[in-house]
C-alpha cells in the first residue's frame, strides 16, 4: 500500500520530469509532435508527460532525452 510520502513524492518527479520535457522542447522551438516523431513515440504520449499524467519508462526517458538532446538527469533535475 502506497503512503501518502511516496504518493506526493511520484508525482513531484512526475511534474519536474514533464516541466523539463516542455522547457527543453520549447528551447527547441518544436511541437509535442515532432518531439514525438524524434524519440519515436506518440504525440499525446508527450502531451501526457508534460502534464504528469503518465509515468515513464527508463527506455523512454532516454528517447526523450536523445530527441531533445540533453542528458537524463538534466530532464530529472528541478528548475531554479
Amino acid at each position: 500500500m502506497q503512503t501518502l510520502v511516496s504518493m506526493i513524492s511520484k508525482h513531484k518527479i512526475l511534474n519536474i520530469f514533464g516541466e523539463n520535457v516542455r522547457h527543453y522542447r520549447r528551447k527547441l522551438d518544436i511541437s509535442q509532435e515532432e518531439l514525438a516523431d524524434r524519440a519515436n513515440l506518440h504525440r499525446t504520449y508527450i502531451g501526457m508527460i508534460e502534464r504528469a499524467e503518465k509515468n515513464i519508462t527508463l527506455l523512454n526517458m532516454e528517447k526523450i532525452a536523445n530527441a531533445l538532446k540533453v542528458k537524463i538527469e538534466d530532464l530529472l533535475k528541478k528548475q531554479q
